[in-house]
């Protein structure tokens, strides 16, 4: 089950990597014609040349769900073949029809009379949950019955050809489960945001902390859908750069992305800082948490960090978590709002900035020093009153002297020390990558030397099960994964 929740967190990440030009286009949009989102006359060239980057960008913001339905349906298909598209779309539309609101009360005419359960079927169409219902019903139908042979008569459907009218005929039952199952989960959601919504600033706070505190199995964007798209009515990312405000809305929008600029730009940098200086191979926390910092800062992207520690000093990253509730309601209070179209860091900062619900942005100077300043004093006092393991302050040995650093692109020689830490091609049974990490299933475990792979310069090993490895790369990870599937061959 873990694998298999891994693997969806993966494939989200692939339409979500789409989600930073729709910030781009809508940033720039705004910021040359603010009358778009304030009813006023778009008059000149500027103007509705505005007019049009948001709308490009609304095109993508508006169609998350489909975004999600192709990119769950091509990213947990086993070989990420284009035919398990087409039949996560068929299930998307099938769903999406039979669940609309026209059409369950024309079947079940007692909706219509329950507002709850009309809210509930409206919202059904439109949002993320649908779309990763649907694509992995498109992927599960993709993996079973691609190949499936028919009749001579039939065989013109054979194969991948039956994958969309099998997904077809699956998604009817599944609307049919929807139709008396999804009020049921839709309640459940509503109840969990009112929950976290009724708590104010603690609550953002706390969905920060359980954001992070997720990250190490993949289940954050399970929490995200809640708070960031519209799957309850809040949507927190969506109205942000739908141009709406605080005024259109039932919370102060921006305060469940706001808080976690301060703490991706600056402390993730103080905590960086804490790690050099208490560590004992200077050189290597060096090279491996300055880069890290830096991805953090500048695009909000925190794994190669957040992996460099989290299993060798767990009570770390349980602090790390607390540290972003506590910033998170502190930026809340404070009237900081900003919002990020895929993580927060400077870029998405900048654009978010001429956007409606912005707020104090220039806030993030102080906000920033401080979460820098609080970062480092407690991470450097945690590794060294408890002598955790963080990056430069494990067990020595002479192959970390010979690491391959990564900014260098030697791709080919990272992909070779780490297969060779694996096992060797024999001992590989599969080779996947996410934005970070290298995931791998293994045939015998007592084969794998977590040295090697560390001399490779990679940021960390995980072991999530018997026979599945994770590499943490970095950024980089898709190189030295195209280079190591070479190797495979």
């Amino acid at each position: 089950m873990m694998k298999y929740l891994q693997k969806l967190g993966k494939s989200l990440m692939l339409p979500v990597a789409v989600l930073p030009i729709c910030g781009i286009l809508m940033g720039i949009g705004y910021a040359c014609c603010p009358a778009t989102m304030q009813g006023g006359e778009m008059e000149g060239f500027l103007n509705l040349f505005g007019f049009f980057l948001v709308k490009a960008g609304g095109a993508l913001i508006d169609n998350i769900p489909i975004l999600f339905a192709i990119g769950v349906g091509v990213g947990m298909a086993e070989d990420n073949d284009g035919a398990a598209a087409i039949s996560a779309l068929v299930s998307w539309l099938m769903v999406t029809t039979l669940c609309s609101t026209g059409v369950v009360t024309t079947l079940m005419p007692s909706v219509a009379d329950d507002v709850a359960k009309t809210i509930a079927f409206d919202k059904l169409p439109t949002n993320a949950f649908t779309g990763i219902l649907t694509g992995i019903i498109g992927s599960l139908c993709y993996n079973k019955f691609k190949g499936t042979q028919l009749p001579e008569w039939l065989a013109f459907f054979s194969g991948k050809r039956c994958v969309a009218i099998v997904s077809g005929v699956v998604s009817i039952i599944a609307a049919a489960i929807l139709y008396f199952v999804w009020p049921l989960i839709f309640g459940a959601l509503v109840a969990l945001g009112n929950g976290i919504v009724g708590l104010g600033a603690v609550g953002s706070g706390l969905y920060a902390f359980l954001n992070r505190l997720l990250i190490p199995i993949g289940m954050h964007h399970a929490l995200n859908n809640v708070f960031w798209f519209d799957t309850v009515g809040l949507g927190d990312l969506t109205y942000f750069w739908g141009g709406q405000t605080s005024a259109d809305v039932s919370w102060s929008l921006g305060m469940y992305m706001s808080g976690f600029f301060p703490c991706m730009m600056f402390g993730v940098a103080g905590a960086a800082l804490a790690m050099v200086h208490t560590a004992k191979n200077k050189s290597a926390a060096i090279g491996l948490v300055s880069s890290a910092a830096i991805c953090a800062f500048v695009c909000g992207v925190t794994e190669p960090f957040e992996f460099g520690f989290m299993f060798t000093a767990p009570v770390l990253y349980v602090i790390y978590a607390i540290l972003y509730g506590v910033f998170t309601v502190i930026t809340t209070l404070v009237g900081f709002r900003a919002g990020f179209s895929f993580s927060a860091g400077a870029t998405d900062l900048v654009f978010s900035a001429s956007l409606p619900a912005a707020q104090n942005t220039w806030m993030i100077i102080p906000l920033g020093i401080a979460a820098a300043v609080v970062f480092y004093i407690v991470f450097r006092f945690a590794i060294t009153a408890f002598d955790l393991k963080t990056p430069g302050r494990e067990d020595e040995d002479l192959e970390a002297e010979k690491r391959v650093v990564l900014s260098n692109n030697n791709f080919t020689e990272v992909a070779k020390v780490v297969l060779e830490g694996l096992g060797g091609k024999e001992n590989v049974k599969s080779l996947d990558n996410c934005v970070t990490r290298l995931r791998l299933e293994i045939n015998d475990y007592t084969k794998v030397d977590e040295k090697k792979i560390k001399s490779a310069g990679v940021a960390g090993v995980m072991r999530p099960s018997k026979n599945a490895v994770q590499v943490i790369v970095g950024t980089k990870v898709q190189f030295v994964a195209d280079e190591m599937k070479k190797m495979l061959k």
